[in-house]
């Protein structure tokens, strides 16, 4: 089935183009989330006038994007976590630790755009990049100390 894409969808395509994709894809995914349209003539159209306001609205949006990623690679998080014998920590820092740090730095992005494969298990600096847009991405300073040792 060709379907017009309304939204930039990872390992489809960009907004604005027609690809084929399976029925079932398109009937249960994509149309109900309203990411794609049918490729009708009337459509096509459609998404034509919606391309120029959308790439407006993008580059203003990336601008500000960029400010904020500009603003984010000065940032350090210290997380304090409980540790046992030989600094294991008791638990993990996960996305969402990390994500209500940086809320209490005045910074309120969500814990999907941490780019973090697995929880954080041990003590000691890591840089983590949040992706703020598909093309804007931001690297911050994550510090984990034990307990008792927060700094700054």
């Amino acid at each position: 089935m060709d379907v017009i894409l309304r939204e930039h969808v990872d390992n489809l395509g960009q907004r604005g183009e027609i690809v084929k994709v399976a029925d079932g894809y398109a009937r249960n995914y994509l149309l109900p989330r309203k990411l794609a349209l049918l490729a009708t003539e009337g459509n096509k159209k459609q998404v034509e006038r919606e391309r120029a306001k959308f790439e407006a609205k993008e580059a203003e949006e990336k601008k500000v994007i960029g400010a904020i990623a500009d603003r984010l690679t000065n940032v350090e998080v210290v997380i304090a976590r409980r540790v046992g014998e030989n600094n294991v920590l008791y638990g993990s820092v996960t996305s969402v630790d990390i994500a209500d740090a940086l809320a209490a730095k005045g910074f309120d992005i969500d814990r999907r755009k941490i780019v973090l494969a697995d929880p954080l298990k041990q003590i000691g600096d890591v840089d983590l990049p949040i992706k703020l847009h598909r093309e804007v991405t931001a690297t911050i300073k994550v510090r984990v100390v034990p307990e008792g040792q927060q700094e700054g």
